[in-house]
């Protein structure tokens, strides 16, 4: 599943980042890598997520949240 498909308030592991070499780096810096547990915060209608990882919100755009592969974890 990607995280798009997500459900708010889930928590989940990130299995496989599927995206260009530059976007997946910045990604990486901000700590979310292949492993990393994170939380579905919110979802936007114009496809924007934002997700907790390592204590910290972040927001993504659609087409990254499309190539972000992951599995639910339970809490």
């Amino acid at each position: 599943m990607t995280l798009k498909d997500g459900r708010i308030g889930q928590s989940y592991l990130v299995k496989e980042l599927k995206l260009e070499q530059q976007v997946s780096r910045r990604l990486e810096a901000l700590g979310l890598i292949s492993g990393t547990r994170i939380q579905l915060m919110n979802q936007n209608t114009d496809g924007a997520v934002v997700l907790k990882v390592r204590g910290s919100r972040l927001a993504i755009g659609y087409r990254i949240a499309k190539a972000i592969r992951i599995e639910e974890v339970a809490r």
